[in-house]
């Protein structure tokens, strides 16, 4: 993990090309777009991997966790439709890369990371590049229902099923969204809730995320 921070000429300039790559496969939200374009995604690998940072792809973290696709994460990002002041409940910190395009959008965030190894890099490198959310280690299947309601949820690895116990966790109006399938490929799926009992789910693309362990999960 790199804890050197130097962001030159070469990585923003890496970083407009990714925003336009994004632009040109679909990604229209602008403040999705200027926050990938300004979240420095080297920050998140050893400095011997940097060359990789602005390629569109997943990127292994360790502990069997990846850096997610630039792509998925604009994409994820952009169906919460997220507003200033929002508090975002993220499950999955990983590198913490989606914590700060959530955090560069104005949201509120509470993430929660259950591999530990995981947790403690983050919770070092966040602060470092200037972005402080509520930090949790433990079984994000089950959500924080400590600090519910939230406006919007993100999960951020592949769910067999929706949890109900995350949905109970939504406002009325709040969005959830949750990669739903097997542990090979999943659906984007996007629930609103409608009201206490009501809730309107909309199937999307496919993706393929590192499996949601937990209780809510597998």
């Amino acid at each position: 993990m790199a804890y050197k921070f130097v962001d030159n000429y070469r990585e923003r300039g890496a970083r407009k090309k990714l925003v336009e790559l994004l632009k040109s496969r679909g990604i229209e939200d602008v403040n999705v777009l200027k926050a990938i374009g300004k979240v420095p995604r080297h920050f998140f690998f050893d400095e011997t991997f940097w060359n990789q940072a602005y390629k569109d792809i997943a990127f292994p973290i360790g502990d069997g966790q990846t850096i997610s696709q630039p792509y998925t994460v604009a994409y994820q990002s952009e169906l919460l439709h997220i507003k200033k002041g929002d508090k975002v409940l993220e499950i999955g910190t990983g590198s913490g890369y989606q914590t700060c395009i959530l955090m560069e959008l104005g949201a509120k965030v509470f993430t929660i990371e259950r591999q530990e190894n995981i947790y403690n890099r983050t919770i070092q490198v966040l602060p470092g590049m200037g972005y402080k959310p509520d930090f949790y280690c433990g079984d994000g299947s089950k959500g924080i229902a400590a600090k519910a309601p939230y406006d919007k949820i993100i999960v951020t690895a592949g769910a067999p099923f929706v949890p109900e116990i995350l949905l109970k966790q939504l406002k009325i109006g709040g969005i959830l969204v949750i990669p739903v399938g097997d542990e090979d490929t999943q659906k984007m799926v996007t629930v609103i809730r409608v009201s206490d009992t009501d809730y309107e789910k909309i199937v999307l693309d496919t993706f393929r995320f590192v499996p949601l362990v937990g209780d809510q999960a597998w």
